[in-house]
């Protein structure tokens, strides 16, 4: 989840950032502060760092060096206990806005419709790890069912393992994204690792899409691949799209984030990744070790803001760490990892103290 109501009430912010207007440091910290939700919102909990893919496009492959852990699970309730989910007129204003200021329907599938209307719902459960590797993530799935929260994570599909997997399908998971890189076996293993081919993990989601089929199960299965910038990369696509024509799924081509890790950017077509940064305003990350960071990005935890194994999240999202963070972004603060290796633009890059600098 992220605060839908920061994002609605900086809209404005965005649109004239778009117009090329500049503005105040100050006055807009403090209009930030305005707009922000003194209560705490999750928008991802990492409850494990563990993956035996070597995908080649994730820092955790060759730059990760954090240990790995297992976030424990009375952690993991402490977290939910102290959040609240949105109502659904709240949700009904939030889709109306959707449509009105983006034009894209609650209906569509696409990138930008997964991020508008599928990522602000829901809490989700990955990170730097594959969350098919932690035993409590069915219990953890119906946890938030039972407190009104929706349940996302991506995976492996390699890492599908039947039994478990439909015990979170009856627990009430609402979406589980599995990504395939390509059709062929030896295109998908140079991509995600020897441990992953697309024969094995495209006859096990069949497999899981006629159960759900047959026992009525809600979730949304979601299909994507990377958009790598590889030469045959839309024809893989097409094939994909054509492999799973007809079925119950919902399947997009995703822009690739991170891009300053492969020193190959070549642009987004995401709103997310088009539009500057507002997780520090709007939402809170917890790792695996039960670390408050600044976003699930953050693959070392460089950028610790709390412990919500020791502290309330109210006190860490309204603490001092929080709020130098928040002005790093406004200042463009020397070596803060946002600045130097996100490719996110931050907010002071619109202020007119930076530009005159």
């Amino acid at each position: 989840m992220f605060d839908i109501h920061f994002y609605m009430q900086a809209r404005e912010i965005q649109k004239r950032i778009n117009a090329g207007e500049k503005f105040s440091q100050d006055e807009l910290f403090i209009q930030f502060e305005t707009f922000r939700s003194k209560t705490p919102i999750v928008y991802n909990i990492e409850t494990t760092n563990a993956c035996n893919m070597r995908c080649e496009m994730c820092p955790r492959t060759t730059m990760m060096t954090r240990s790995v852990k297992t976030l424990k699970k009375e952690t993991f309730e402490r977290i939910i206990d102290q959040l609240k989910p949105f109502s659904a007129q709240e949700w009904k204003t939030w889709a109306q806005f959707c449509e009105s200021e983006y034009g894209i329907s609650g209906t569509d599938m696409s990138e930008n419709h997964f991020f508008l209307y599928i990522i602000p719902k829901v809490i989700q459960l990955h990170g730097y790890g594959d969350p098919l590797l932690d035993k409590n993530m069915a219990d953890y799935v119906r946890l938030l069912h039972e407190r009104g929260f929706s349940s996302y994570f991506s995976c492996n599909p390699a890492n599908i393992e039947m039994n478990a997997t439909r015990r979170m399908f009856e627990n009430n998971l609402d979406y589980i994204k599995y990504s395939l890189e390509s059709v062929s076996d030896i295109t998908h293993k140079k991509i995600r690792g020897t441990a992953s081919n697309f024969s094995d993990s495209y006859k096990k989601i069949l497999e899981l899409l006629a159960i759900k089929k047959e026992l009525g199960y809600k979730t949304t299965i979601i299909i994507t691949m990377l958009n790598l910038n590889r030469p045959d990369q839309m024809d893989d696509f097409r094939k994909l799209r054509e492999a799973f024509a007809g079925e119950d799924v919902y399947i997009y081509l995703k822009s690739e984030d991170q891009q300053w890790y492969r020193k190959d950017y070549h642009r987004t077509a995401s709103v997310h990744w088009s539009e500057f940064c507002k997780h520090p305003w709007m939402s809170m990350t917890i790792k695996s070790n039960g670390e408050a960071a600044m976003c699930m990005e953050d693959f070392n935890n460089e950028i610790i803001l709390g412990d919500a194994v020791k502290e309330s999240l109210l006190d860490i999202w309204n603490g001092e760490k929080y709020r130098q963070f928040r002005k790093d972004h406004f200042n463009l603060t020397s070596g803060l990892k946002c600045r130097d290796q996100c490719d996110m633009h931050l907010i002071g890059e619109y202020c007119e103290e930076n530009v005159t600098k």
